[in-house]
């Protein structure tokens, strides 16, 4: 049994817990971190934020294999962090959306003020 905390105010406790998303949604999100976990997932988004990329350009940049760059890029797209569109014969990705980015960019800008 836990003990009674005088900083406990069930009423204001019981409301914050109520936002809380739905597992459904707290999952999605743990998946996208997750993703982003890799350094080379992670190097593909910031490439991406700069230009739409197809593969060939992406092996150029990226000292990783053309299969891990496909790889990851079906684990973006899985999780509609990045999106494809054909460009002739060549399919091109991109971010997703400015959310996207947004997250990357926080996180960046998280690290470098805490490295300051």
């Amino acid at each position: 049994m836990i003990k009674h905390c005088p900083r406990i105010d069930d009423p204001l406790l019981n409301k914050i817990i109520q936002d809380i998303p739905d597992e459904m949604v707290i999952t999605r999100i743990s998946a996208i971190f997750q993703a982003i976990h890799s350094e080379t997932r992670l190097k593909i988004l910031f490439l991406l934020s700069k230009k739409e990329m197809c593969v060939c350009e992406l092996d150029y940049m990226l000292d990783v294999t053309q299969s891990a760059i496909s790889h990851s890029l079906r684990v973006l797209r899985q999780l509609d962090l990045v999106r494809v569109r054909k460009d002739g014969k060549f399919a091109v990705y991109y971010i997703a959306d400015d959310h996207v980015w947004a997250i990357i960019d926080l996180c960046r800008k998280h690290v470098m003020e805490c490295n300051s």
